[in-house]
């Protein structure tokens, strides 16, 4: 989770200044260069710049990171140009002292020009905030703030565009003894500017705030006592206006679940906090959701389709570092239920099921782990939708000083299947241009990845062959087809979309067909195509 001291540590672990070394297989910078024909027949010139982005990670070369240092994205296009904020992180604390909510933009999702902080100098209504609540409470003021900004959403309103953001202070200690007290408090806040080209932005202040709920006190049991005195946690914002013209806030973190607040759309806040039941109802929870106020679920996002007439809602599980795995389920209603693709109500605390991503290795690659708190954005341009988040480095490889602090900014295409549930690219956006497809186009050799859910596991793949006879075998059995009015290789009855992809893991880089496809039980079933 993110506001509260097991997250603080492993971050302030992970951003100390480090040093670190070059993978000398891997080049920086984008383009240049030609690859061989990719199994598509296309002769492409694709993304070179390196995953090990250490060499330039330091902030002297911000003009040089393009996806590199990027945690928590989320996305938002104006005109020709998307535009891309983030959580304050960076490898080697960076871009810290440097400003807020990092902006960069780009025409093709794939190239990105960095801009510069959003938030220049800091949230300082804070403090005023959280005195005034003390005083309520009967507790003292506090004179010294230790921010933290993390996971701001943007979207346009009217002719506005609002980022929603967190800030969280952590400094609050009751008596000496900071084990047995809460040492957080967290707000939603709110900056709006008309013009995403200026990177001008004006601060509006507090939107919503952690709360008590009256069910346990301020003071802890001790460092493992994380049951929290607020209703919900508020960090993490999503924002959505429904078709029908009513605005949301989606909010939470961890300890009593995922709330929606209804949102006055001329001032961007909630029409009243006076009471408790003004801060939103529970639309997910996970396990017991009477009891249980540590449920291991966080940065939710939000979107409509108007396809199939669903919300769906985005979660991250799980601790941040290596276990980060996406789950999804949808809803006719902005307020639930949402209920997965087991007919399950995650508002009631089940699991939440397809799983869309989850730590994951193809061969001649470390693979990537920590890769959730999505952001989704459909392009009104073309109607493709797009899934970005992080990537982390998995940790101890070898030659990169604390390489799970790489965190490397990822954008993937997004589909989907005929029952209308999502699934995710299996290799990064490229921008591959589409290829004319037949049977005979599948027929070769696959790397597959039955994703199963495993707790800080890799997900390793496997050598599978698509034999000309319609079977699989080598690493799998059974029988597969090619259905082009779905634009799907279905196998053993799984429907796996196609998307055109680049090899981010062949040297050298190559293009290269792609699957992914949810079986069943909603575990990920992704492949690339490498002979």
């Amino acid at each position: 989770m993110k506001n509260i001291k097991p997250y603080i540590v492993f971050m302030l672990a992970c951003f100390l200044t480090i040093g670190c070394t070059k993978d000398d297989n891997e080049s920086g910078g984008t383009g240049g260069g030609t690859d061989d024909d990719g199994p598509v027949g296309e002769t492409f010139n694709g993304p070179k710049y390196a995953d090990n982005y250490t060499a330039i990670s330091g902030w002297e070369n911000r003009n040089q990171w393009n996806l590199a240092n990027v945690h928590d994205p989320t996305i938002v296009k104006d005109g020709q140009y998307f535009y891309m904020y983030q959580t304050d992180a960076s490898y080697g604390n960076a871009s810290f002292g440097h400003g807020h909510f990092h902006a960069r933009r780009s025409l093709d999702l794939i190239n990105w020009e960095y801009l510069g902080a959003a938030m220049t100098g800091e949230a300082n209504w804070v403090k005023d905030e959280i005195n005034t609540r003390r005083a309520i409470e009967g507790r003292a003021p506090i004179q010294n703030i230790t921010y933290g900004y993390w996971a701001p959403c943007v979207r346009k309103v009217g002719n506005k565009f609002r980022m929603y953001y967190s800030v969280i202070n952590d400094a609050l200690v009751e008596g000496t003894d900071p084990a047995r007290s809460w040492g957080e408090e967290a707000y939603i806040g709110m900056m709006e500017t008309t013009s995403l080209a200026s990177n001008q932005w004006e601060d509006k202040g507090m939107v919503i705030c952690n709360i008590s709920d009256g069910v346990t006190s301020h003071v802890r049991n001790g460092a493992n006592d994380w049951n929290a005195y607020y209703k919900f946690n508020s960090i993490d914002p999503s924002y959505i206006a429904t078709p029908e013209g009513e605005h949301w806030l989606i909010y939470g973190s961890w300890h009593t679940g995922i709330a929606a607040v209804k949102i006055n759309p001329e001032t961007g806040r909630p029409y009243q906090l006076n009471t408790i039941d003004d801060y939103g109802v529970r639309i997910s929870g996970r396990g017991n959701i009477s009891t249980n106020r540590w449920q291991a679920l966080e940065g939710p996002e939000i979107v409509y389709n108007a396809q199939t007439g669903y919300y769906y809602l985005f979660l991250a599980y799980d601790e941040l570092s290596v276990a980060y795995n996406t789950r999804v389920a949808r809803s006719r209603n902005i307020t639930g239920p949402y209920v997965g693709k087991n007919g399950q109500s995650i508002t009631e605390g089940a699991d939440a099921w397809p799983m869309l991503t989850h730590p994951y290795a193809f061969n001649n690659h470390t693979g990537w782990v920590g890769i959730s708190h999505c952001g989704v954005i459909q392009d009104e341009a073309n109607g493709k939708w797009y899934f970005t988040s992080q990537g982390r480095l998995p940790e101890n490889v070898p030659g990169i000083n604390a390489s799970n602090a790489v965190m490397m900014g990822q954008v993937r295409e997004m589909d989907w299947t005929s029952d209308g549930w999502p699934v995710v690219a299996p290799e990064r956006y490229a921008g591959v241009p589409a290829a004319t497809l037949t049977d005979a186009s599948f027929v070769g050799a696959w790397e597959i990845i039955n994703m199963n859910y495993q707790y800080k596991v890799i997900q390793k793949s496997v050598t599978v062959s698509l034999n000309a006879n319609g079977t699989v075998g080598d690493g799998m059995t059974g029988t597969w087809s090619y259905d082009s009015a779905k634009n799907a290789v279905i196998i053993n009855g799984i429907e796996c979309k196609i998307f055109n992809g680049w090899d981010w893991e062949a040297s050298p880089r190559k293009v290269a067909l792609t699957i992914s496809g949810s079986a069943t039980d909603g575990k990920p079933l992704w492949g690339k195509k490498i002979y």
